[in-house]
């Protein structure tokens, strides 16, 4: 028998194969019991092909989440963006201009890391409330940059780290500032970790659950809340095809971040793993 199809490539190949379609399964019960009629997902059983393909289910779920779902996209893209930015500027900072006292401060900023989100509920709930923010989505996009940024800050420092200091050096010695350095040395090398951070940040917020039905109510709310209330009403008929829409409504922008820029992100993160 030849390599190719030796035993344990065969063993290999069957096991990632299994794992994929069992994975998969999840997404193609979604898929199908969305685009069933109500008589269709009683009838049938969950990998059941249907009938008739109607679009019923995605019109209804969009006509309940569509509004929430442009206040996720208003949220996170704002979020993302400032905590990339500011994160940037603080791995610059701590990796190629420390001063007395950085590594307390990047230690306790990393702390902020671990905290869970239990932690922070009451007093970011006293400070938005101080600000005028309650129940708002600026309100919200606070809370992600904030919570965000000692992420953003550990994954640039450690990239910035891995950057010769020669470098930086050469830059200074011809004259170049703080910015200069930063905006025409550092930030043309820096996407891989820039696309890291943005998805990393674009997948914790669009997902979160916990901060959008604190710090939201009403009309200010995330997706992933207003799915939540969708699955859980009790009122009428359970529909299915719609809970099933709303849900691959609210998971497509991650889906599709992840199949765009995903090889970008083990990328990223190994970019800075060896000293250079």
């Amino acid at each position: 028998m030849t390599r190719a199809f030796s035993p344990s490539r065969v063993a290999i190949y069957a096991t990632l194969l299994f794992a994929a379609a069992l994975y998969l399964v999840p997404l193609v019960v979604m898929l199908l019991t969305s685009f069933k009629t109500p008589e269709d997902v009683r009838a049938g059983n969950l990998l059941s092909w249907p009938e008739a393909f109607t679009l019923i289910g995605w019109v209804k779920a969009w006509d309940v989440v569509g509004g929430y779902f442009w206040n996720s996209v208003k949220i996170a893209v704002p979020a993302v963006l400032i905590s990339t930015a500011v994160g940037a500027l603080n791995g610059y900072v701590l990796s190629m201009w420390r001063f007395r006292g950085s590594q307390l401060f990047f230690g306790l900023l990393l702390f902020g890391c671990f905290l869970p989100f239990q932690t922070v509920l009451l007093p970011a709930s006293f400070t938005l409330g101080k600000f005028g923010l309650a129940n708002t989505t600026t309100g919200l996009v606070l809370i992600h940059v904030v919570y965000g940024i000692a992420f953003t800050t550990l994954f640039f420092r450690n990239f910035y780290v891995s950057v010769p200091d020669a470098l930086v050096k050469a830059a200074r010695l011809d004259g170049a500032g703080f910015f200069t350095i930063f905006g025409r040395i550092l930030l043309p090398m820096s996407l891989p970790i820039i696309m890291v951070c943005l998805i990393w940040q674009f997948t914790q917020i669009w997902n979160d659950f916990l901060f959008g039905v604190v710090f939201a109510s009403g009309d200010s709310q995330p997706i992933t809340v207003a799915l939540n209330n969708l699955v859980n009403t009790s009122t009428g008929a359970k529909e299915y095809n719609v809970d099933m829409a709303a849900a691959m409504i609210a998971g497509l922008p991650t889906l599709l971040v992840y199949i765009v820029a995903g090889k970008y992100f083990l990328r990223g993160l190994t970019a800075g793993a060896v000293k250079g």
